[in-house]
Order: structure tokens, then sequence, then C-alpha cells
């Protein structure tokens, strides 16, 4: 009962936020004040206030900073002058704050053309700090994350059964719980067994992937930057295509990627949850940076 309850009020508490960050994103050039931000979600500024600092873990005043173009681009240049050290030497952030450990598969040629015929799927529906999400997983390893997005449960599973057509899928919540709070617990990043995924996607696709995985916590890069990483300079537009496909979303952090103006640019989930994760992940490097 106490999970079930605890389950409600963490959706409701980020449909609060989703809400604000959208009339943040709507109103932004007239620079709305933090009363008039509460009001849309029917808050008083002071529970607002601690609404919003007990979730991403700043100010709703410094978050606005941080979705402003010319914060964005200040990441982008700050990002530029790590990300040759960090894509050569793996997964890495500041200070603590270390990207899970990642071992990444792909299926086989006939696993790919089966599109999972013989694989058992289990998956289940969880709360995360960004709204309720579906995970999935087979005995390899994770196969699939997907934001729920509208409430609408269907329309992530049908996602999930499209990849893997042939699959047996079976709804096992308890078997996905313990990695759930794993994925989003940044204190748990140390875990000595890495996390095994399951990429089912052409081998540009896996090769895209693999690259989002090695973007810094806390940091952005372009499309362009992602294409010349994989040594492909002039598929910026195949890359965008398969940043968009991405499976897995959170773990392989296709929110990490921006367009070169600065623009925070679309995201399958929404715009508002991929600025919620960006100022998230910052909000944790501020907090690390303090200690």
């Amino acid at each position: 009962m106490k999970r079930a309850a605890d389950f409600s009020k963490a959706l409701v508490d980020y449909d609060r936020v989703e809400t604000a960050i959208k009339f943040i994103e709507n109103n932004f050039y007239s620079q709305p004040t933090l009363k008039e931000i509460a009001g849309r979600i029917h808050l008083s500024e002071y529970h607002f206030q601690r609404l919003f600092s007990r979730w991403v873990g700043i100010s709703p005043k410094r978050f606005l900073q941080f979705l402003t173009k010319e914060y964005a681009k200040q990441l982008l240049e700050d990002s530029r002058n790590i990300l040759d050290v960090t894509y050569e030497a793996g997964l890495s952030s500041p200070g603590r704050l270390h990207d899970l450990f990642v071992t990444c598969e792909a299926v086989t040629p006939g696993e790919y053309k089966s599109k999972g015929r013989g694989v058992l799927i289990t998956y289940g529906f969880h709360p995360s700090p960004f709204g309720e999400c579906l995970l999935a997983s087979t005995e390899r390893g994770i196969c699939g994350l997907y934001f729920v997005k509208d409430a609408n449960r269907k329309r992530v599973l049908s996602e999930l059964e499209f990849s893997w057509k042939n699959a047996d899928l079976r709804e096992d919540p308890d078997r996905s719980r313990k990695l759930v709070h794993r994925i989003f617990n940044p204190s748990m990043v140390n875990e000595s067994a890495p996390l095994h995924l399951i990429l089912n996607g052409t081998n540009f696709q896996i090769k895209v992937w693999e690259a989002l995985i090695r973007i810094p916590f806390g940091s952005v890069v372009t499309y362009e930057d992602v294409a010349i990483k994989i040594g492909l300079p002039k598929a910026t537009r195949a890359v965008g295509s398969a940043v968009g496909t991405n499976p897995i979303s959170f773990i392989i952090p296709c929110h990490r990627v921006i367009r070169k103006t600065a623009d925070f640019g679309n995201y399958g989930s929404g715009t508002a949850r991929k600025k919620a994760i960006l100022g998230w992940e910052f909000s944790k490097i501020c907090m690390e940076q303090r200690t």
C-alpha cells in the first residue's frame, strides 16, 4: 500500500515539475517570476520552491538560468575541452559522479533478423525522477528503457513490441525494480557488477549508441560531434536518426546531444523531460563541486 502511495506521489511531483518547465520554455523571454510559475501548477511560492528544490537539487531560478541558450553555448564550449579525453579514456564525469559502468552487446545477425524469436523479455513500469518509465530486460541484459509520455503506457509498450516483434514479453515488475533503483541512484554508480545492455539495431545505430555512452555526465555535444567521433563527419542526419531511435533512454544518454545552435532540440519523451534530465545532472555536479 505504501509503495503504491509513493509511486503515485512521485508521478504527481514530476508532472508538476514538467508542467513548470514547459511554462518556463513557453514564457522564457518574459522571465516569469516564481509566483507566476508556482501559480501555473496551483501551488504557493513556498511549496513550489520546496518541491522543485527537493526534486532537482537547485532552485527554480538557478534552473531557469540553465535553460537559457547562452548557458547551453557555454556548456558546449566546456564539453569540447574534455570530450577527446573522455572518448579515449572511457566513461567519466566530474568528481565522484561517474557514469554507469555499461557493457554493450549487440544481438547476432540471426537474432536481429528474427526480431527476438525465442527470447524471453520481462518488463515493468516504475517511477523515476523523470516520471514513469518502462524497463525491459532479457537474461543477457537490459534491452529497453522508455519514459511514459502523457500517461500512455500502451504507446511505450508498443515501441518495445515493435523492436522485439517475435519475443515473449511478460510483465514482471519485481524483477526490474532493483535495476530501476540502481539506474537512477547516483550513489550506486560504483557497483562492481556492470550493467549489461543488449542492443538491437543496425551496425551504424549501435556505433552511434556506443558513442553516446561516452559523453560525460552533465555535458552536451552536438550531432556533428558524434558524427566526427564515429569517423563519419558527413553523416550528421543519419546520426540524428540513430539518436532518435535510441531504445534505452537515460543509460544511453541521447539527452546529452543538442543542436550546434545550442537549441536543445527534440526528444522522444518530450523536450521538457530532456531539459529536466540535463538540469538534474547539472545540479548533481554543482552539489559535487560544493563537497
